[in-house]
């Protein structure tokens, strides 16, 4: 059977926007990001059992022990990557089943994404096919090692939390460029913005997350 793209019932674009209104009373500023978040339909990137409740602030389990960010925490780290200024080329660390680099295919002119679980990978690529999205580039691969051919990335998202920033990824981060990852310290997440200037990085702790933890390797 045919996903409904456009949504019906608690799938519907009406309820959509709800969660737009949600997320701007929330605090999420961006009207561009909010735009990109009530264009792309959430509940095609989880299982039908699970899509009445696609629109609600909260995350849902994707299977192989990952999930899929709520709302405010996908708005959110958009919101911070993309920091007011137009994108053209972003790498995300962690495809999941792609929402994440759907809203930013909606935000930036090229958009690379990679996935260690290959299981994940191929969910991500049939949405992708469904939804008729174009300028995302998908590989199979550590996260940790970035792709260092494409760079360098005027903004990098990484959707799972990390002790450390790994030193490829800084690297192919453009000058003035953002990355956004959710950092592991002492028991608690924060999503940490770090930005490359002329005089070195910069790093700014701010909202307590929670995220599974970024693994090497490929699975």
């Amino acid at each position: 059977m045919k996903r409904e793209l456009t949504g019906i019932g608690m799938t519907s674009q009406r309820t959509r926007m709800r969660m737009i209104e949600r997320l701007r009373a929330d605090g999420i500023r961006d009207e561009v990001v909010l735009s990109a978040m009530g264009e792309v339909p959430r509940h095609v990137f989880v299982d039908e059992a699970l899509a009445s409740r696609a629109y609600e602030d909260i995350s849902l389990p994707l299977g192989f022990g990952q999930t899929i960010s709520s709302p405010q925490t996908v708005a959110r780290m958009t919101e911070l990557a993309r920091a007011g200024r137009p994108l053209t080329r972003v790498l995300e660390i962690g495809t999941g089943c792609g929402y994440q680099a759907a809203i930013l295919s909606r935000l930036a002119k090229e958009v690379y994404s990679i996935e260690r679980l290959a299981p994940l990978l191929a969910k991500a690529r049939q949405h992708f096919r469904a939804l008729r999205i174009m300028n995302v580039r998908l590989r199979h691969g550590d996260g940790n090692v970035g792709m260092n051919e494409v760079a360098p990335f005027d903004a990098i998202i990484v959707t799972a939390a990390a002790t450390h920033v790994p030193p490829e990824l800084l690297e192919q981060l453009q000058l003035n460029g953002r990355m956004v990852v959710p950092m592991a310290h002492k028991g608690e997440q924060r999503l940490t913005v770090i930005e490359r200037t002329p005089q070195g990085y910069i790093e700014k702790r701010m909202d307590v997350v929670k995220f599974v933890p970024l693994l090497p390797g490929v699975g």
